[in-house]
């Protein structure tokens, strides 16, 4: 994956980040990451750790504050685009990197609802990226944690280092214990679906297929 200059990271929670592209980011520290959190910015101590994980990644960012309740009421299109744009200091990145519009598990609206509001932005030409990258992970229905999509032309295996990295983030820094669903998910590959300028993304009118 070719990844230089400007990118926006936008998520829907303080640690989708880490566990969807961590390894990215720690690949490529001399880019200019911004990361965005649609969620928990009044939760204190979730915040904290926010941004004290970005210092690892070299990263900027902001927070959102978002409906994050368990009852995962959901959120109108434009109510996450405007939250989404409120936090950008930009309208334009060389590359933006988001949930797919199927999340990475089953099931959580809120990273759906974060996917399909980065494409009206982009549809709409308000948000302007050369690239879009949508995280591409799937766990069979609930079945199996998640993992990497293998077919999606877009499949980096970790090295040891790096991922090591990554998982302690998750854990000396987000707090997870070892046998947390975040903990024993850290992916030690990542995949994504990459776009160029206007392409259409999966998922707008079909499903990917299971592996």
């Amino acid at each position: 994956m070719s990844i230089f200059g400007k990118c926006a990271v936008i998520v829907a929670h303080p640690d989708d980040e880490t566990l969807w592209m961590g390894g990215i980011m720690l690949m490529h520290p001399d880019c200019q990451w911004t990361v965005v959190t649609i969620c928990r910015k009044s939760d204190p101590d979730r915040s904290a750790r926010f941004f004290k994980a970005l210092k690892e990644f070299n990263a900027g960012g902001a927070m959102g504050d978002l409906d994050d309740g368990a009852e995962q009421v959901p959120l109108s299109g434009r109510k996450v685009q405007d939250a989404i744009l409120g936090l950008l200091q930009s309208d334009r990145f060389d590359s933006i990197f988001t949930h797919s519009l199927w999340g990475e598990y089953t099931r959580h609206l809120r990273h759906e609802e974060t996917g399909k509001a980065v494409l009206a932005l982009r549809r709409s030409g308000t948000l302007h990226c050369r690239k879009l990258c949508t995280f591409a992970y799937e766990d069979g229905g609930g079945k199996y944690l998640p993992r990497p999509i293998k077919n999606t032309g877009c499949l980096i295996k970790l090295t040891e280092h790096i991922w090591q990295r990554k998982y302690e983030i998750i854990t000396n820094i987000y707090g997870f214990a070892p046998d947390t669903f975040e903990a024993r998910t850290t992916p030690k590959q990542e995949a994504f679906w990459q776009f160029e300028g206007t392409k259409n993304v999966p998922g707008e009118s079909h499903k990917f297929q299971e592996n």
